[in-house]
């Protein structure tokens, strides 16, 4: 899987990879920005394929129904129903205390179109949870996936989100007017 994954990212679509995910850390939420189409979706599952990253993600439980919610869980997907008012920040940050691995992949925007300011659910998991975070940016401008460092929250969630918005300032997605940084 790794090497078509490599091929159809890299040599057919003309892709590249800067950086490297953590082989040292077991546990972390990735955000990849900006989603603006639903092509980020399966370009993020290339990446991941292509990369050898052990993610996970958790997307809207339409998405799993039948015929095909059976494909969203074996990428790795685990649904999530949006219209119940439960705490799902506590749902995931127990999933990460319950396993030995586990790298949630997250869109920090929460949905396609343009929002301002980011969703804070990535956070509030990653704090929860006592795990970093690693940027990954979806740069259709450049056709580059930049992956950071681990970043370590502080006790100052205003300054956190100036370091997360830098990072993906300039960035393109597939449709540049819904994202605006």
């Amino acid at each position: 899987m790794k090497a078509l994954a490599r091929f159809i990212l890299y040599t057919l679509l003309g892709w590249k990879t800067v950086g490297s995910f953590p082989k040292d850390l077991k546990k972390y939420v990735l955000i990849a920005a900006p989603h603006t189409h639903w092509l980020d979706f399966p370009l993020g599952v290339a990446i991941k394929y292509a990369e050898g990253l052990p993610a996970n993600y958790i997307g809207k439980a339409s998405l799993f129904k039948p015929p095909f919610g059976f494909i969203f869980r074996w990428l790795g997907g685990a649904p999530v129903d949006r219209s119940k008012s439960n705490n799902k920040v506590d749902a995931i940050v127990d999933l990460y205390n319950s396993r030995e691995n586990f790298i949630l992949g997250m869109s920090p925007e929460g949905t396609r179109k343009l929002i301002d300011p980011w969703k804070t659910g990535f956070y509030y998991i990653a704090k929860g949870a006592n795990v970093p975070i690693v940027m990954v940016t979806l740069d259709f401008g450049n056709k580059q996936a930049k992956i950071s460092e681990p970043y370590y929250l502080t006790d100052n969630m205003d300054e956190d989100f100036k370091v997360f918005y830098n990072y993906f300032k300039g960035i393109k997605g597939k449709i540049p007017e819904n994202f605006n940084l």
